[in-house]
C-alpha cells in the first residue's frame, strides 16, 4: 500500500480485485442449487472497475438511480439482471428503466406504482413490479441504517400491500411479478431478518391465493461484516440456509442484493500523518483524510480498525489517540481514545473494512478533491477513479455575466 500511496498520494482507497471475487463466489456458491439472483447494491461501492469485477462474475445489480442504472450497464451488467429499488424514482429514471429492459422495479409507495403505470403505458411497455412491504421489523447496526419499521420512509405500510396489488391488476402497464422487502443494514443476527421474511412469504401466500401470479421474492441485502474482533455476523452459509428453509417448495425465483459483504473487506482507506497535538487530556493525530472521504464515522459512530500501514517491529509502543481530519468540523473525528502503535508524522495508516460506504459518500466540502480510488490485482495495481485538480473540481462552476 505504501507504493500506492507514494504514486498516488493521500489520501487513497485500495480495493482488492482478488477479495472482490472472493467474496461474489462464497455467496454464489452459498446459494447454489437455487433459483438466485443475485443483485450486488450498487450504492456499496459503484465504481465501474469493481462493477466489472463484479460483472463477470455474474452479479447482477441492485440500483436506485438513473446514474447507477446507467454505470451498472457501462460495466457490463445486463438490463435482465438489475432490479431498480429507491422511494423517489422519477418518471426519467423509469423511463430508462423500461427502454432498457430491467429486470424489475421495486415499488415503494401507491403514487409511484401510478407514475409507472402511467410512462410504462405511454412507452408501449409494461413494468414487472415487485412492492416494496415495511413489516415493522427492527434491525441493522445503528438506527440510521435501520429500514423496516414503521417510522421509516421505505416500503408501504403492510396494511395496504393487498389493496396496492388489488389495484395493480387494473392499471394498464405493470404486472405484479413478486414481493419486495429489505430491513436494514448490517445485521448480524438472523432472527429479524427471518421473521421479516417469514411475514413476507406469508403475504405472497395470501396473494396468490387472490389469483396474482407472483414469481419473485426479493429479500434485500443487510447481512452484516465483521468491522472489529468483537464482531460476529452470521456468516453467508447459514444466511443462505434460513432463506432456502423459508422460500423452499414455493417456486420462487429469489432476489438478493448484497452490497456490504462483498466489497466493505475488500478495501481500505489509506492516509498519512500530518500531525500529532498535545491536549490536556488527549494527543489528536490529525491525518490528510477528512470526514469528506469517509462519512461513516460521522454518519454513524462506525467503527474501523485503523492499523499502520507498516507495522513496527516487535510490540513497540503503544498510544492511545484521537485521531481527526483537517475539515472545520467537530464531527471530522474518526476515532476517540484509540489505543495503537506510535505512528509519527509523515507514516501512513489504513482505515480497514472501508470498501462500502466509503469513496461512493464523498464529497469536496471545503474545496477538497474527491479522494482517489485504486483496484489492486496480484502485483498491479491501476487508479480507478483520479483525484482531480482545482481546476476540473472548479470547472463546471461560471461566473454570471454582471459579475464579469
Amino acid at each position: 500500500m505504501n507504493e500506492v500511496a507514494d504514486q498516488v498520494g493521500t489520501p487513497v482507497y485500495v480495493y482488492s480485485t482478488a477479495t472482490l471475487r472472493r467474496h461474489a463466489r462464497v455467496i454464489a456458491a452459498a446459494f447454489d442449487g437455487m433459483d438466485c439472483l443475485i443483485a450486488y447494491s450498487v450504492k456499496a461501492n459503484g465504481n465501474l472497475a469493481v462493477l466489472k469485477t463484479l460483472a463477470s462474475e455474474g452479479c447482477g445489480a441492485d440500483v436506485v438511480s438513473g446514474g447507477e442504472l446507467k454505470r451498472a450497464l457501462a460495466a457490463g451488467i445486463p438490463a435482465e439482471r438489475i432490479v431498480f429499488s429507491g422511494v423517489g424514482k422519477t418518471r426519467e429514471e423509469m423511463a430508462l428503466g423500461l427502454e432498457h429492459g430491467i429486470h424489475q422495479f421495486n415499488v415503494e409507495s401507491g403514487a409511484e406504482l401510478l407514475a409507472l403505470s402511467e410512462v410504462a403505458a405511454g412507452l408501449g411497455k409494461t413494468a414487472p413490479v415487485a412492492l416494496r412491504v415495511n413489516p415493522d421489523v427492527a434491525a441493522g447496526g445503528h438506527p440510521n441504517i435501520s429500514t423496516g419499521k414503521a417510522g421509516d420512509k421505505f416500503g408501504v405500510p403492510w396494511t395496504d400491500a393487498p389493496g396496492l396489488y388489488e389495484q395493480m391488476k387494473s392499471l394498464p402497464g405493470v404486472k405484479a411479478v413478486g414481493v419486495d422487502v429489505h430491513i436494514g443494514s448490517q445485521i448480524g443476527e438472523l432472527e429479524p431478518m427471518r421473521a421479516a421474511f417469514e411475514k413476507t412469504i406469508g403475504l405472497v401466500k395470501t396473494l396468490r391465493e387472490s389469483g396474482h401470479d407472483l414469481t419473485r421474492i426479493d429479500l434485500g441485502g443487510g447481512l452484516g461484516i465483521p468491522y472489529q474482533a468483537s464482531d460476529n455476523p452470521a456468516p453467508p452459509s447459514d444466511y443462505a440456509a434460513m432463506i432456502h428453509d423459508v422460500t423452499k417448495d414455493l417456486g420462487l425465483q429469489v432476489v438478493l442484493e448484497p452490497g456490504r459483504v462483498i466489497a466493505g473487506n475488500a478495501g481500505v482507506m489509506v492516509t498519512e500523518v500530518l500531525y500529532h497535538k498535545p491536549a490536556p487530556d488527549r494527543t489528536f493525530m490529525i491525518v490528510d483524510a477528512g470526514m469528506n472521504d469517509l462519512m461513516r464515522p460521522a454518519l454513524y459512530q462506525a467503527h474501523h480498525d485503523i492499523v499502520p500501514v507498516i507495522e513496527p517491529a516487535g510490540d513497540g509502543n503503544h498510544v492511545e489517540y484521537d485521531i481527526v481530519g483537517p475539515i472545520c468540523e467537530s464531527t471530522d473525528k474518526f476515532a476517540a481514545k484509540r489505543e495503537m502503535p506510535a505512528v509519527e508524522p509523515g507514516e501512513r495508516i489504513a482505515f480497514m473494512s472501508s470498501g462500502a460506504y466509503g469513496a461512493v459518500l464523498s464529497s469536496q466540502y471545503n474545496a477538497r478533491p474527491l479522494v482517489a480510488e485504486v483496484l489492486v490485482d496480484g502485483d498491479q495495481f491501476a487508479v480507478v477513479r483520479r483525484r482531480p485538480s482545482f481546476e476540473q473540481m472548479i470547472e463546471l462552476e461560471q461566473m454570471p455575466d454582471w459579475l464579469t
